[in-house]
């Protein structure tokens, strides 16, 4: 029998032709170059290209990551939503500081950003959880996200109980539902390539403006 090693290091790594990724004339912010990757990614049919790993840190110190939907983005900024007493909601309540990871495998690309978290207005959450669909809105009213569950029975329960409180009131708003904003300080974008010579570009922001540059693979 093959050791895990073994098994892993036969699976192929950037072994498909990648998009180029020209560096002579980058925008003025990430944000757009940003999109510029995300309307490629969607071209390509890469799968839920808006999917991204969320990172934050607990009150011990630890790194935490997960998966989350993206939900905008505007100059300079990234958007997505969560219960603020979610274990990522406590989270971001100690230490706003987060990082955003996107990896779209098979164009080989990766984004990686690092900024600071800030909750939106009681009305951009409302409005996000009411654009949400009957299902999603149903498992965000039963709460208690991240607590134990004792009874996998119990879901089935309290999903009943959501899906006609929102048949009688058709707008219930979840109250710890919450917008947030990630306002970027860097930004790294990562073009794969099959002979390990990857192209990386940095960008920094300096005051009011924003600083790229070029990284060694």
């Amino acid at each position: 029998m093959k050791q895990t090693k073994d098994l892993l290091r036969e699976l192929k790594v950037l072994a498909v032709p990648f998009p180029e990724f020209d560096t002579q004339d980058l925008p003025e912010y990430p944000s757009a170059l940003f999109m510029e990757w995300m309307k490629i990614a969607i071209e390509e049919g890469v799968y839920e290209p808006h999917s991204m790993t969320l990172s934050t840190i607990d009150e011990t110190g630890a790194p935490d990551a997960r998966i989350l939907i993206l939900k905008d983005v505007t100059r300079n900024k990234w958007y997505f939503a969560t219960s603020s007493t979610s274990r990522k909601g406590e989270q971001l309540k100690s230490n706003s500081q987060v990082a955003l990871t996107f990896y779209w495998s098979a164009i080989g690309r990766q984004v990686r950003i690092r900024g600071v978290a800030s909750k939106m207005t009681a009305e951009a959450s409302s409005t996000d959880f009411l654009e949400r669909s009957n299902g999603a809105r149903a498992i965000a009213l039963m709460g208690n996200q991240s607590k134990e569950l004792t009874h996998r029975d119990d879901i089935d329960e309290a999903l009943v109980k959501s899906e006609e409180l929102i048949k009688q009131f058709p707008d219930p708003v979840s109250p710890v539902w919450t917008m947030y904003e990630v306002e970027a300080n860097e930004v790294e974008f990562w073009q794969g390539d099959s002979e390990r010579k990857h192209t990386r570009v940095q960008y920094q922001r300096k005051g009011d403006r924003w600083e790229h540059r070029l990284l060694w693979p």
